[in-house]
């Protein structure tokens, strides 16, 4: 079963210095139907204006994923981490027992777009953790190259979960096949262009959720960037 969400389907917030659109409910936007997938709980894109940013606030017990697509984003957490996140870098902040971070657009004349991901922990009161890698175009050029996943296999960010997602770069005839085991569940967003998932058209923000799939077959691509999410239920 394959089922559809376009962009403008999803939740929208705008607080003047931040635009944001929500996949699954989050703050002021709730909809019982879109809650999360299996441990997925929230994709939000976010456009943060220059100069202007996400001031000092906590998490607890989720595996927090930021992806750049433009722009740069500058962290400083409570457990002495501070960096710069720009296009192709990836963080994974593990909340755990509480953590507590401020996120900055420093520029001053470009917007930050990034997605916000969280999933949650396979279990509770871990301890906080951080990490930080680039994934350079080439890496991620006409296939899924691997990001997140329980065992950091292959280079990837490690998560807290029986997750692994995986971010790809396609254009004109380059194509890719994921299998899903089965029992497992898929989710794709698409962060950039248009491409094909499994017959279905999309465009930048709209996304596909996948049950009782065996494969995950991305094809018909336009300059699309992609993020595939393969899910315990």
């Amino acid at each position: 079963m394959i089922e559809l969400r376009r962009s403008i389907e999803r939740g929208y917030a705008d607080h003047g210095w931040l635009k944001s659109f929500h996949t699954f409910s989050f703050a002021g936007y709730h909809d019982p139907a879109h809650m999360g997938l299996g441990p997925l709980r929230v994709i939000n894109e976010d456009r943060v204006a220059a100069g202007k940013g996400f001031a000092t606030h906590g998490h607890r017990d989720m595996e927090i994923l930021s992806y750049v697509l433009d722009g740069a984003l500058a962290h400083e957490d409570d457990m002495g981490n501070g960096s710069v996140i720009r296009p192709g870098d990836v963080q994974r902040m593990s909340a755990g027992t509480g953590v507590r971070h401020s996120e900055y657009n420093h520029a001053a004349d470009q917007v930050t777009h990034f997605l916000q991901i969280w999933i949650l922990p396979d279990r509770t009161g871990l301890e906080p953790g951080y990490e930080q890698k680039h994934f350079d175009p080439a890496s991620r050029r006409g296939h899924l190259r691997l990001i997140a996943s329980a065992d950091g296999r292959d280079g990837s960010l490690v998560v807290h979960q029986d997750a692994r997602v995986y971010s790809g770069l396609f254009d004109s005839h380059e194509t890719a096949t994921l299998g899903l085991d089965k029992g497992r569940l898929g989710y794709v967003h698409v962060a950039r262009g248009q491409i094909a998932i499994n017959g279905q058209l999309l465009q930048a923000g709209d996304a596909v959720q996948l049950q009782n799939e065996d494969t995950i077959t991305l094809d018909h691509a336009m300059q699309s960037e992609v993020l595939v999410f393969d899910l315990p239920r």
